[in-house]
């Protein structure tokens, strides 16, 4: 009687962790499409199990290494991460059976590191230095796979299974719930695996009706490489958002680095105050990237004219980054504490 119980198949109902992956609302954000006469609508990533866009990509990278045999049952997964796609794998880890080790940069928010502890991940906080250091956290995490048996480094950076997810996934579904009246497509990039597998997916799709623009933070190599075609690549600066930027074009983003269609360098000011501002007015608690995101896609919006359908994504909520960004000591080191408008400070509630 129990096993016909457990095998009957209910509408709705989806397997697991694994299943519930994806087909995430996509949110209209009514006083910025108002502002800029445009619909802008945002993917509301933070709605996947593990509470990130970074789900997506987690799951292809292990599916990809199971597929290929380089990981069995009982296995490590390892990776170097700022902290989101380590989530997703350690969650899939478990889910899977497969022990979890996770390298990353120490600059990232406490509250990130216990996530992945808390969720049975081995955590080693590395200090942060360029990719072309031995001792990048990437570096770190390959040679630790390589040095015990059945173990997967899942490269997230250069594994193209990350576009995938995405090309497969998200990219359709933005397609589907627009009815394919999408006319512009922005996200920042880390490992480049969401907007080049959405803009891969969108541009195919339209024919290339589609515009794709990457959006930078301060201190990312991106803007400046594509306006420069690549001659004076500059990634001086800082930013005070996590886990998006970077200093080289990765192996998911060559593929489609033709597809661009422009670059917009958003500054840390209008990210700041585009955090609380959505929280003021639409209600939702967001981090750094999913604001900067959001900016973007209004300054697409402005480049593109009235009456277009822009549509970024929302990476992640703003509980792992809250007692940052709502302290206004920290606001205060990153030189952003003055920049916030009157009407929000009320939201800088911590010390």
């Amino acid at each position: 009687m129990s096993s016909r119980i457990l095998q009957t198949k209910f509408p709705g109902v989806v397997d697991g962790f694994i299943g519930a992956i994806g087909r995430t609302p996509l949110i209209r954000l009514e006083s910025l499409s108002k502002e800029t006469g445009c619909n802008i609508l945002a993917k509301a990533e933070f709605q996947n199990p593990g509470g990130s866009v970074k789900d997506r990509a987690a799951y292809y990278v292990v599916r990809n290494a199971e597929m290929n045999g380089t990981l069995r049952r009982g296995g490590t997964v390892v990776e170097g991460t700022a902290g989101n796609t380590g989530i997703g794998l350690a969650h899939i880890a478990r889910a899977r059976g497969y022990r979890c080790v996770i390298y990353m940069p120490n600059t990232q928010s406490q509250n990130k590191i216990d996530t992945l502890r808390y969720l049975g991940a081995e955590v080693f906080p590395v200090p942060a230095v360029a990719y072309t250091n031995p001792e990048n956290y990437n570096h770190q995490a390959r040679r630790h796979a390589e040095s015990i048996p059945n173990a997967v480094w899942t490269d997230q950076f250069d594994n193209v299974a990350n576009l995938q997810s995405h090309y497969e996934t998200t990219g359709p579904e933005i397609w589907e719930q627009t009815g394919g009246k999408v006319d512009g497509f922005t996200c920042s990039t880390g490992t480049g695996g969401t907007f080049a597998g959405i803009t891969k997916f969108l541009k195919e799709k339209s024919e290339g009706r589609v515009s794709s623009f990457v959006a930078d933070p301060p201190g990312s190599v991106l803007y400046s490489h594509f306006k420069t075609k690549g001659e004076k690549p500059d990634n001086s600066g800082s930013s005070f958002t996590e886990g998006i930027g970077q200093g080289r074009i990765t192996g998911n983003m060559q593929s489609t680095y033709g597809l661009i269609d422009d670059a917009l360098r958003i500054p840390d000011e209008l990210s700041i105050n585009m955090l609380y501002r959505l929280l003021d007015e639409e209600g939702i608690f967001l981090g750094g990237s999913s604001t900067l995101n959001v900016v973007a896609a209004v300054e697409m919006a402005k480049i593109l004219g009235p009456g277009k359908t822009i549509v970024t994504i929302l990476c992640d909520s703003g509980h792992k980054y809250a007692t940052r960004l709502f302290s206004r000591s920290f606001l205060e080191a990153k030189g952003l504490y003055h920049a916030i408008e009157p009407q929000y400070k009320k939201y800088i509630v911590l010390p």
